[in-house]
């Protein structure tokens, strides 16, 4: 504090957003793809048609799970939405005598296609990998991750802050981008994707330690909540338990009900659960897709499973519950449409370069006060090889699973997992290239290969598939030619970057006459 107030926060911003700046980055560009996560998950799954008609995909569910699972303890199906090729549906089987039920576990499961027939297509997690990576990382506990998740989100928060304090111009110098003025080009670059989505990342960075504010501040609960389980019925209400009569009845078609409940609910349907399928006590709950809401704490209906008959409605949350599902919801982002999902994804990708124009300018700023620029010490040549490494790096291992998914044999067993086994090696393989390889050049090089790997990405899906960018467009698919689209532009991005990055040439560092005096002196002084 010493050297001022302001100063103290330049420190504090420069060093929150080092120390973990580069997990944050890819926080930030896993979490940004996950706003089209339903989409990749249907580009992921070529094979498939789209839904045209939901309550056919939720009746062929139905046939399913009475062919498979009859005398389940629940089941468990997902509506299709407009991106969706289908419905994952999972049941749980009855529990043995002596065992307790176990909530929330998930047995068995199978995916029903637009056909209402199980689907056949390649094994992959698709876009629901990017989403779960971006809070739980990846062959590591979750619990861990989490925290490692939170603390990181901690540090943008103060960096954001810090950011606003130390930059006392920030919005006068985001309609000022000069080009060409090394370390002033940086730092107006990192101010404008700042200023531009401020109101984002602020909110975004909030609301994503809200949602484990549970695991990192449990003490309200421990005082108000002797019984977690009190907690959980006040947060997800559900409708009372009716025990199983063991006298068999048939389900009721669930279209009626399904219609019915929108109707009510006001919003689209997004989950529903059987309870005791196949007997007379069955109960049938639906649930508001949080796609038609911005809270994340949807509510629920419960029906008579042999009459259809309406037995239950969820009760109104209170403020609490309101405010911290509003907040998930606001997070999310799966209650807008279209427009508002491309503001999301534009906002995010202006956070991805706000993170890493920080980072880059950490090195660009540092070199021009090293005493030999071409010869810096180790700790600098980590941090600038680290950022090639994140930087230009998991991009293209992103990329990597996409082509995974692509070329890896359909029978392959453990298919899933081959795909992302094949992402992390490729990133580590690219690491070691950062590692190896000059800066200047390996940014050029990983750029370049991250733009061929896009843009080759929809000239491959318009030779080897059926479901080529083409084709799509011709029968109206823009989910599908949307997310060729995509790669297209983002590939001709990373191109026009490694274009710039390899004209771009240094200028000669101008000696102060401080500098030049010392120079002279040393050179004048006699040998010993």
């Amino acid at each position: 504090m010493s050297k001022g107030f302001r100063q103290s926060q330049s420190t504090l911003h420069t060093w929150s957003g080092l120390l973990l700046g580069w997990l944050l980055f890819a926080i930030f560009v896993a979490g940004t793809s996950a706003y089209w996560r339903e989409a990749i998950n249907r580009w992921a799954r070529p094979e498939l048609a789209p839904v045209a008609s939901r309550e056919h995909v939720v009746e062929g569910a139905v046939a399913f799970l009475n062919r498979r699972a009859p005398d389940a303890q629940s089941w468990f199906i997902t509506v299709p939405g407009a991106e969706s090729a289908g419905g994952d549906v999972f049941w749980v089987p009855q529990a043995k005598p002596g065992e307790e039920r176990r909530r929330g576990h998930r047995d068995t499961r199978a995916f029903i296609g637009s056909d209402g027939q199980e689907g056949t297509a390649r094994d992959t997690r698709g876009g629901d990998f990017f989403y779960r990576f971006h809070f739980d990382l990846h062959y590591m506990p979750v619990f861990w991750a989490r925290w490692l998740v939170s603390i990181a989100a901690m540090f943008m928060l103060v960096a954001i802050f810090t950011g606003i304090v130390t930059h006392k111009k920030i919005f006068r110098d985001f309609f000022t981008l000069r080009r060409g003025k090394g370390q002033r080009s940086w730092l107006d670059g990192h101010n404008a994707t700042a200023v531009l989505a401020l109101p984002f990342h602020l909110m975004i960075t909030y609301t994503g330690l809200v949602t484990l504010i549970a695991m990192l501040m449990p003490w309200a609960i421990v005082a108000n909540y002797e019984d977690p389980a009190k907690l959980y019925a006040a947060v997800f209400p559900e409708a009372p338990a009716v025990e199983r009569t063991e006298r068999p009845a048939p389900l009721t078609p669930l279209g009626p009900v399904l219609r019915d409940a929108e109707r009510r609910l006001g919003g689209a349907v997004g989950y529903i659960t059987v309870f005791n399928p196949g007997d007379a006590a069955a109960r049938i709950t639906l649930t508001q897709s949080g796609t038609s809401m911005l809270s994340a704490r949807a509510p629920a209906l419960a029906y008579d499973g042999v009459t259809g008959r309406l037995v239950w409605r969820a009760p109104p949350p209170g403020g609490a519950v309101e405010t911290q599902g509003v907040m998930v919801g606001l997070h999310a982002g799966r209650f807008g449409d279209y427009p508002m999902r491309w503001l999301y994804f534009l906002c995010g990708i202006a956070g991805s370069l706000m993170v890493a124009s920080g980072l880059v300018l950490w090195t660009v700023k540092r070199r021009e006060r090293l005493p030999d620029p071409a010869r810096p010490h180790f700790g600098f040549r980590v941090v600038e090889r680290l950022n090639v490494g994140f930087i230009a790096g998991f991009p293209i291992a992103m990329t990597l699973y996409l082509w995974a998914n692509r070329l890896l044999p359909l029978d392959m067993a453990a298919r899933a997992d081959g795909e992302i086994n094949a992402m992390f090696a490729g990133w580590g393989v690219l690491f070691l290239y950062a590692l190896l390889r000059g800066p200047a050049r390996a940014w050029v090089e990983l750029l370049a290969l991250q733009a061929v790997l896009l843009i080759a990405l929809p000239i491959y899906n318009l030779i080897a598939l059926p479901t080529g960018l083409a084709t799509t467009i011709a029968r109206g698919d823009w989910v599908l030619a949307g997310a060729d689209l995509t790669f297209l532009a983002l590939g001709t991005g990373f191109g026009f970057a490694a274009w710039r990055v390899h004209r771009f040439r240094p200028k000669a560092r101008r000696r102060t006459a401080r500098a030049a005096s010392a120079v002279d002196t040393a050179n004048w002084a006699p040998a010993e």
